[in-house]
Order: C-alpha cells, then sequence, then structure tokens
C-alpha cells in the first residue's frame, strides 16, 4: 500500500513539473538536434559507453540542449547527478559537492556528474576550485556555457576537458520536439489538438529554442484544449528574438549591425537594431557603438555623423526607451547614409604605432610649456611663433619632433566631406614642411 501511495505521489509531482522538463529525453536516442555530437564515436558517445570520468564544456545558444546532454549522461551511465548554478553557488558549494562525490566514490564505487550550469559566471577563485576534482577524476565534469570559454574560463580547465559546441536547433528540430510533446504520454498525451498553422507558428516563436517552443505549447494548452494561432497569440504576447544577450547572439548581431552601416545598407542596419531592441539589449550600448562608429567608419567624410551620434545616445540617457528607439533610428540611417573613411582611425593607429615602438622624440623647444618659473631660463618657448599674428592663421615652424617631420598619418579619402578638407590638408601640409610639389 505504502508503494501505491508513493507512486502516485511521484506521479503527482511529475505533473506538476513543467512541460519543459517531463519532456526531457531519458537517452541519447530520444536527443533531438545535435547529431554532429551524437554519431557513433563521438565524444559523448564515448562517455556514455565508457566508466572512466571525463569532463566536458558545453557551449551554445539557450535551449539547445545543454542540461540535457548533461542530464542524459549521467542517466544513462547510472551516475548520480549533481546540479550546481553559477549564478547562486559559491566556492564552499562547490567544494561541499565534491566532497561528497568522493564520499560516494570510495564507499560505493559510484561516479557523479557534477553538472554547473552558467559556469561562466564563476570568477577565478570559484573554477580554480573545481580544478582538483577535473584533475584527480574524482567526478564527470560537465560545465554549460552560452558565452565563449576561451574567454570567460580559465585556461587549466579548459585546457582539462572537451570543448563540444551546440548549435542552435532547426526549425523541423522544433518541429519535431513539439510533435513529441503533444503526444508523449509525459507531456499533453493527445489531450490537445495542435492545429498545423499554430504548430509553425510556435516554431518561429521558438527562436530555435527547444525549451522556449515547450514553455509557450504549455502555455497555449492551459488556455485551450483547440490550439490555434489565436491561441498561441493570446499565450505569447511577444516573439522570442534570435539573440541572446550573454551569448555569441550578441557579438554576431551586433557585428552585423555595424557591417551593415559600413556597407551603407539602411535597412539591414535597422533591422538589427530592432532586433536587439526587441531582445532588450542595453539602448547605451548600442549608442556607444554608433558613437565609436561615427569616428571609425565615417570620421572626416561627414563630420556631422559623430554629432548626431551623440545627440542620439544623450537622447537615449534623456528619455530611455521606447522612445529612445526612434533617436538611435536616425542616427543609424545618418551613419548608414553618410559617406565612409577609416582614414581617422587608421591616422591614429599609425601614429599610435610609432609611439609604441618608441618613436617619440623631443619636444621642440619653441613649443614646450614656458609658463612655470624657470622655464625661461631653459629656453623653453622661445622662438615660438603665434599663428594668430600671421596672414590666413598659417606661419611657418617645427611642430612634429625632428625624428617625425617626414611622417605622414592623416590620409584622407576624396569621400564626402572629407574630399573639401583633404584638399585644404595638402595645402597647409606642403605649406609647413615647405613641399613646394604638395
Amino acid at each position: 500500500m505504502e508503494s501505491l501511495f508513493d507512486s502516485a505521489a511521484e506521479e503527482a509531482h511529475r505533473s506538476q513539473e513543467p512541460l519543459a522538463v517531463r519532456m526531457r529525453p531519458r537517452g541519447l536516442d530520444e536527443v533531438i538536434g545535435q547529431r554532429h555530437l551524437l554519431g557513433p564515436g563521438t565524444p559523448l558517445r564515448r562517455l556514455v559507453e565508457s566508466e572512466a570520468p571525463m569532463s566536458l564544456f558545453l557551449w551554445g545558444p539557450p535551449g539547445t540542449g545543454k542540461t540535457t546532454l548533461a542530464y542524459v549522461v549521467s542517466n544513462a551511465t547510472k551516475r548520480r547527478f549533481v546540479e550546481v548554478s553559477a549564478v547562486s553557488a559559491g566556492v564552499k558549494d562547490v567544494r561541499a559537492a565534491i566532497d561528497q562525490a568522493r564520499r560516494e566514490l570510495g564507499m560505493t564505487g559510484r561516479q557523479t556528474v557534477l553538472f554547473v550550469d552558467e559556469v561562466h559566471r564563476f570568477n577565478k577563485a570559484q573554477q580554480d576550485a573545481l580544478l582538483p576534482a577535473v584533475e584527480n577524476r574524482w567526478v564527470t565534469f560537465i560545465g554549460a556555457t552560452t558565452e565563449n570559454p576561451f574567454f570567460s574560463v580559465i585556461s587549466p580547465l579548459l585546457s582539462r576537458s572537451l570543448l563540444l559546441t551546440l548549435e542552435s536547433l532547426t526549425d523541423d528540430d522544433v518541429r519535431a520536439v513539439l510533435e513529441r510533446a503533444v503526444a508523449d504520454p509525459r507531456g499533453l498525451d493527445g489531450r490537445v489538438v495542435l492545429h498545423p498553422e499554430a504548430l509553425d507558428q510556435l516554431v518561429r516563436l521558438a527562436g530555435g529554442d527547444a525549451r522556449r517552443s515547450l514553455t509557450y505549447l504549455e502555455a497555449a494548452a492551459l488556455l485551450a484544449g483547440d490550439v490555434t494561432v489565436e491561441v498561441v497569440e493570446k499565450a505569447v504576447d511577444k516573439a522570442a528574438v534570435r539573440y541572446d544577450r550573454q551569448g555569441d547572439q550578441h557579438y554576431d548581431v551586433i557585428s552585423a549591425f555595424i557591417k551593415s552601416m559600413r556597407g551603407s545598407d539602411a535597412d539591414a542596419a535597422l533591422h538589427y537594431l530592432a532586433r536587439m531592441v526587441e531582445a532588450g539589449e542595453d539602448p547605451r550600448f548600442i549608442a556607444r557603438r554608433i558613437v565609436i562608429f561615427a569616428s571609425e567608419d565615417v570620421g572626416m567624410a561627414d563630420p556631422t555623423c559623430l554629432q548626431i551620434a551623440v545627440a542620439a545616445a544623450q537622447a537615449v540617457e534623456f528619455i530611455g526607451l521606447p522612445e529612445g528607439r526612434i533617436n538611435l533610428a536616425q542616427a543609424v540611417i545618418h551613419c548608414a547614409l553618410a559617406p565612409k573613411s577609416n582614414a581617422v582611425v587608421k591616422a591614429i593607429g599609425a601614429a599610435s604605432d610609432d609611439v609604441r615602438r618608441g618613436l617619440i622624440g623631443q619636444v621642440p623647444g619653441h613649443l614646450r610649456d614656458g609658463h612655470y618659473p624657470g622655464a625661461k631660463k631653459l629656453g623653453h618657448g622661445k622662438g615660438y611663433q603665434y599663428p594668430h599674428d600671421f596672414e590666413h592663421g598659417l606661419v611657418r615652424q617645427d611642430y612634429a619632433p625632428e625624428e617625425l617631420r617626414d611622417r605622414r598619418y592623416y590620409e584622407p579619402t576624396r569621400h564626402g566631406a572629407e574630399g573639401h578638407f583633404g584638399e585644404r590638408w595638402a595645402k597647409i601640409r606642403g605649406f609647413l614642411r615647405g613641399d613646394k610639389t604638395t
């Protein structure tokens, strides 16, 4: 009788779990997607088929099955599954989990899968605490991360582990996940009818995230047993965007955003702007990137571009979202349509290269500060000619250190307003350097 009560209680508890948890695969053969990691001879297969501990990093976007794969490895190998979240756990929690795993291994011989979710959130000390367990193989360590581990994980830990990259699920993968959840006894067990158009809508809204697709399906199923597009739209009030602010999508989208402006495609740039805004990206981050772009990719070809970009950044600080997106959009359009020049960034880059190589030289004496006591006795400022006293505000004298008098940093293009500035700079440079041919 007690076992019946226990079974009923367990079944009741399971029915209260989220659909995404109930539908978690029990073995590798049930995993949908990630075919490049699940074939014969792959590291995951070897881990499941071998008794030897192994350390892994699973790197990929949200909803691609990182937690699922760790759970499947534990289940298939009959190992204890201990999950630690890097969001809330500290060094004490990590060491406690490792100590318990060592005791279990010593007393029963049973191994433990120590799964650390969002491991990139651990600081260096917390990651260091994992090293003994990985080196001595006290646990099978599996770390999940949405961020590039080469930047977020310490080298000693990464070098002792295999790195497996998970890919976003395809639309067909997500569709298969949803169809299984509708029919499977662990899921909705055929209690709802999912219309084909509603299925397509859920696939689109999922954005390659299996967990999100199941969450949306469950919300829709709670509203009606007949799941139509209208029911889905009521259950889901906002489309999921294929963008993860903490993961690689963050870098991919901002890269595409910058390159679209550089390529003068205003429509594409606006698409990526909207994608970031709708995903909840910090508008100040977007504004900073536009300000950088205004000098790096437009520069003197349209000097007003920097003014527009800075004004947009100030507007975002002043009014915030959602209205601030309009100011950002204006700056994006201006930057995209402006003539382009990278002469400014090349100029400062060339000057910096010379400084780093030690090509510095002495500041000419007539340019040195002569205001402090004793400076005049040293000859500082002697012979300096004040340009405003001369026609056109120009006077021929040395400004650069002697070693750098022939160096050229700013090489203007003929694009936009820079063509005018280029002509003026050529005349000024020729006059100052005494180059009659310039």
